[in-house]
């Protein structure tokens, strides 16, 4: 198994599904302090990104009416920094992981991202996360 790192590697965001969106935004940025680097989507859609510092974010998802959450399982995925995307969705579709988002680009706040996830072999949830700006 070749031990070459994935484009550029390291830890982007995490992200956490929010039952109380409103409470949980508190905590996060009065509570224990981290601003709010981004955020996009209305009602049961809002998702906000959280400096925690160093590059690292925390993505605050709202849930959708009938999410069911796994009492202590709100975490949703971990994103990866990537400097390329669909090569990055290549490579973990040839060790045989379940793609589940295609790389496509979207929008936030004038920015465009690149994104894709895929499943780890334990069905994890992983994300490639391409944008230095974000």
């Amino acid at each position: 198994m070749s031990t070459s790192r994935f484009s550029q590697g390291g830890f982007h965001h995490i992200a956490l599904r929010a039952r109380n969106f409103d409470k949980s935004l508190a905590f996060y940025t009065e509570g224990m302090g981290f601003p709010i680097a981004h955020s996009w989507g209305e009602g049961e859609k809002r998702i906000a990104l959280l400096d925690l510092g160093d590059g690292n974010y925390l993505e605050l998802f709202a849930c959708t009416e009938g999410t069911e959450i796994i009492e202590g399982n709100q975490f949703f995925h971990v994103a990866l920094r990537s400097t390329d995307v669909d090569t990055d969705i290549e490579k973990v579709r040839e060790l045989g992981c379940t793609i589940t988002i295609e790389p496509k680009s979207v929008d936030v706040n004038g920015k465009t991202i690149r994104v894709g996830f895929f499943l780890g072999p334990d069905k994890e949830t992983w994300e490639f996360f391409q944008n230095d700006e974000l």
